[in-house]
């Protein structure tokens, strides 16, 4: 990916990355309204006559953020259920994840009046 970064990507290129990724179909409409959405926020920039792209100046912040996110607080909050994470925390998690499944279960039961 941070090939991407150096010498541009493609619609082709990057769609075979997301649909990976997603572990799905990606279609290359849904790739180029993502890509369109993406160079109307400033965040790509498409290179002069050719069909390539490139992170702009925010772009580049906007990845960084969201990777040091990842790594740094979701991705521990997301394993935070399993050991080796504290036994008060998963009973904790444990708490939470049944008082949504009940807050939306009795979300489903209301009927329309």
């Amino acid at each position: 990916m941070l090939l991407n970064t150096v010498v541009g990507f493609t619609n082709r290129s990057l769609r075979a990355q997301v649909s990976g990724l997603l572990g799905g179909a990606y279609s290359s409409a849904q790739m180029t309204y993502d890509l369109r959405r993406l160079r109307l926020n400033g965040l790509i920039r498409r290179i002069e006559r050719s069909n390539r792209y490139v992170l702009t100046g925010d772009g580049i912040r906007v990845a960084v953020f969201y990777t040091k996110l990842h790594n740094r607080l979701l991705g521990p909050l997301l394993a935070a259920d399993r050991p080796p994470a504290p036994p008060q925390l998963r009973q904790a998690l444990r708490v939470i994840d049944h008082q949504v499944d009940d807050y939306v279960q009795h979300a489903r039961m209301r009927t329309a009046a």
